[in-house]
């Protein structure tokens, strides 16, 4: 017998409103990214329909957190990669990579944490050719290719048949896209060296 908790249950109502079952109160868009940074779990439902539309609720708070951070974490080369991505024959497998690639990030956060605070407290002027920034960029671009790596190797236990074809499909575009995880990764690099150096 599981004990597993259920989702909480919002619903939106034409005038935009959204309602917490749970909690029996109004809630704002500001309520819902907190609770998902607290881990709690909803599903929202549109109230008229019964439709669940989750899916373009997190969207909406991720577009409005986006919106209110100076540092975005969806950089205008990612959005325009996935958009490219819509109807293209790599569409059915970028849902799980990206699955596959923040949950592994999640699991290795703090080691990227602790990087990262290494390199924000260091002085990058003291010795630009050892640059704390650097270490912590090239973990990351290792780790992305590791996660390119597992997520074939994922690939090929999953589909035995076409196990070949589905290789070579991500290995077509793998290389364009470590470009452009370096690319990004250049420019958050770019944007911690500005900030290390105002301080």
């Amino acid at each position: 017998m599981t004990s597993e908790k259920q989702p909480v249950t919002i619903k939106k109502y034409a005038n935009r409103r959204l309602y917490n079952t749970g909690a029996s109160a109004y809630v704002t868009l500001d309520d819902l990214a907190e609770m998902v940074k607290g881990g709690e779990d909803f599903v929202v439902y549109d109230a008229k329909s019964g439709e669940d539309i989750t899916r373009s609720v997190l969207a909406q708070i991720i577009f409005e957190q986006e919106g209110k951070t100076a540092q975005n974490l969806l950089p205008i080369r990612f959005l325009r990669q996935l958009i490219r991505y819509y109807g293209d024959s790599m569409q059915m497998l970028v849902p799980s990579y990206l699955e596959f690639s923040i949950e592994r990030l999640a699991s290795d956060s703090q080691k990227f944490r602790d990087q990262f605070d290494a390199a924000l407290s260091a002085n990058p002027l003291a010795n630009p050719l050892a640059n704390p920034t650097r270490q912590m960029f090239q973990t990351m671009e290792e780790q992305a290719r590791k996660n390119m790596i597992m997520f074939r190797e994922a690939l090929d236990m999953f589909s035995p048949f076409g196990a070949n074809a589905a290789a070579e499909a991500v290995k077509t575009p793998a290389s364009q896209e470590l470009n452009e995880m370096r690319a990004q990764l250049a420019e958050m690099k770019k944007r911690i060296d500005s900030l290390t150096q105002k301080d």
